[in-house]
């Protein structure tokens, strides 16, 4: 929606390709052989692209802008971008409920390392506490859109209360915190629920543990993200096993390749 229906609405061509798992030199050739002017890339893949030397004698890039969300970005990702590409990443923030609310924009204004950006032209984006109150600069608090909003989101299907628990008063609480300061810049600082963020998705824990339990062996499972410096997050489950049954490699690779009844 954010990159494919905006291009083709001002009539430019998309480049896409199917690959196995994302192979950073094959990206950078990609790039170069079409001319790729923009891109998208999550930070998981900038950190694997950022493994390659030397790309800019590598490769003769033709690169416009550079955008990235998903996740957050290190100041290393963003200087790195500089150096090897001599772009500056424009870090977009939103969700599926309400998309792009948030953005960095190097070609309107500087981009504060740390920061996802200021509030998109149209939206109005504040730091909230529970009762809905705006906090003043500084504070920390829950990212919320002030609603009616051109891209927010009707209703969950056939779900009036999860619905409803997604307000408070005309504010749409995006379920992240936050802390915005006097220039506007808001900085994102985690979620306020137990949500793995890992290479771009979020994912939640429930099913995964679910799944993991209908294996025989399972007794009871937690899932938990870790921090891992490639995907922000790695899934880790936490098994207890039933009587009769003993860890070893094999079991754990059989409850890796469980999969959903």
């Amino acid at each position: 929606m954010d990159v494919l229906f905006a291009a083709w609405h001002h009539g430019i061509p998309v480049l896409a390709r199917r690959s196995e798992k994302f192979d950073p030199e094959a990206a950078f050739d990609l790039m170069a052989r079409h001319a790729v002017r923009n891109v998208f890339l999550p930070p998981t893949a900038l950190r694997l692209m950022r493994t390659v030397n030397q790309p800019r004698s590598r490769w003769k890039l033709n690169l416009r802008s550079l955008a990235s969300g998903g996740e957050s970005l290190g100041l290393e990702l963003l200087q790195w971008a500089q150096d090897s590409v001599v772009l500056t990443i424009n870090e977009f923030y939103g969700q599926t409920e309400c998309n792009m609310t948030v953005s960095s924009c190097a070609s309107l204004f500087d981009v504060k390392p740390g920061a996802i950006g200021k509030a998109a032209p149209g939206h109005r984006v504040a730091i909230i506490d529970d009762e809905g109150n705006v906090l003043s600069p500084g504070t920390q608090g829950k990212i919320a859109i002030r609603s009616p909003d051109p891209v927010m989101f009707l209703s969950y299907w056939n779900n009036e209360q999860a619905t409803k628990d997604k307000f408070i008063g005309d504010w749409l609480v995006t379920g992240d915190m936050g802390i915005e300061d006097e220039q506007g810049y808001v900085t994102f600082v985690g979620r306020d629920d137990d949500v793995i963020t890992s290479a771009g998705y979020r994912i939640g824990p429930g099913p995964i543990e679910d799944c993991l339990l209908a294996h025989p062996a399972v007794r009871t499972a937690a899932v938990v993200g870790v921090p891992d410096a490639d995907r922000t997050e790695i899934v880790a489950a936490y098994v207890v096993l039933r009587d009769g049954f003993r860890p070893g490699d094999a079991l754990t690779q059989e409850l890796q390749l469980q999969r959903a009844q």
